[in-house]
């Protein structure tokens, strides 16, 4: 048990370690993170399409490709919840009969249930993030085809901006809580493979929020 408590708190660390140094390169170097440059790209579009004119069909195309695929992702959330519910006796059975290297002895039974409960919750977080984002993108729908000159009143372009903006937060938000399941579905083989998996992560994340060149 304490070998589990301090590989949880190393990868806690770990992670708040990574997001700390992310935002402070990211206020040093707005260029460099690739999320602020998503949003500009976003706020490029929405002031194309608002000024065009022309752009309807495009408009409502795109947004609903984001939707479909929001959705696709929350569904997933819920079937990673019915199936790890579905094979949650089995897992504890497993995880406290077998134990990898026998570096760990037995995993007790209220530490089997903590790990399954984290990973249902990160499912759980993953779900309303990707719900949230359908919200937002169906709001984003009708706001972008409100008529007006932008040059004019800033009010709509800034409002649909800030609101697709906010989708594709909670779209990047819900990925990640995605992305966060995986070191806690290693630590079922132990506290070692929970470490590894996060030092894994924060690594794929690091080359993932830097902007391409």
């Amino acid at each position: 048990m304490s070998y589990d408590i301090i590989a949880f708190a190393v990868s806690c660390l770990l992670i708040l370690t990574y997001y700390l140094y992310l935002g402070r390169r990211t206020r040093r170097i707005p260029d460099s993170c690739v999320h602020a440059h998503n949003a500009r790209i976003r706020e490029q579009w929405v002031d194309m399409v608002m000024n065009s004119g022309k752009m309807d069909i495009l408009a409502i195309q795109t947004i609903r490709n984001s939707v479909i695929a929001a959705n696709f992702m929350a569904s997933t959330a819920v079937l990673l919840i019915i199936g790890t519910l579905n094979i949650s006796e089995k897992i504890g059975q497993w995880a406290l009969a077998r134990h990898p290297l026998g570096i760990d002895g037995a995993t007790s039974g209220v530490l089997w249930q903590i790990k399954l409960g984290l990973l249902l919750l990160v499912f759980a977080i993953a779900f309303h993030f990707f719900s949230m984002a359908i919200r937002y993108f169906n709001h984003v729908g009708y706001m972008i085809n409100l008529p007006g000159d932008t040059s004019k009143d800033r009010r709509p372009y800034h409002q649909t901006c800030a609101y697709l903006n906010k989708a594709g937060s909670y779209y990047r938000f819900g990925t990640r809580a995605f992305f966060f399941g995986l070191p806690i579905i290693m630590w079922f083989f132990g506290p070692y493979f929970l470490v590894l998996a996060t030092l894994g992560l924060t690594g794929g994340l690091a080359i993932l929020d830097w902007t391409p060149s």
